[in-house]
């Protein structure tokens, strides 16, 4: 399977981890000028208190967007006083959307989904694992049935 995904930078470093019979072709920002463009969540999950990772359900609203528009126009300046693509995007956050292609065996593709569709996995990796894994059941749902039951 080959897939064309577009999600945050922090959601993309999650993903790659998953590297065995997986192939990752991103998007660089050195070489395409496409708008910036930034996630922001609605509302901001608040840190789970018996994890060291991960969140809760609870929630508090808080933009952030401002922050966004300053670091679009810090990068936007520095590529306009000359300085290259590949130093200036040093200043852009994790929060900025990447794409990429995705191309691996669906037995690649299910182990990532066994991990990532998981309820105590990061919310936003979750729906890219979830979009996965239902498009994949859709094209091969006897194998992916095995797959992710175990059967």
């Amino acid at each position: 399977m080959q897939f064309h995904i577009k999600a945050p930078v922090f959601v993309a470093r999650q993903l790659v981890k998953h590297q065995v019979g997986l192939v990752w072709n991103e998007v660089s920002r050195r070489y395409v000028d496409d708008e910036v463009e930034f996630y922001e969540p609605k509302e901001w999950r608040l840190a789970a208190e018996n994890k060291k990772q991960g969140s809760s359900e609870e929630t508090i609203k808080f933009s952030v967007t401002s922050t966004y528009q300053w670091t679009k126009q810090t990068y936007e300046n520095l590529l306009s006083a000359g300085v290259a693509p590949e130093m200036a995007r040093m200043v852009l956050p994790q929060s900025m959307y990447t794409e990429w292609y995705w191309s691996g065996t669906l037995y690649a593709f299910a182990r990532v989904c066994n991990l990532r569709c998981k309820p105590d996995a990061q919310k936003e990796t979750q729906m890219v694992a979830d979009q996965i894994d239902e498009l994949a059941k859709n094209l091969f749902p006897n194998s992916w049935k095995a797959l992710r039951d175990g059967t």
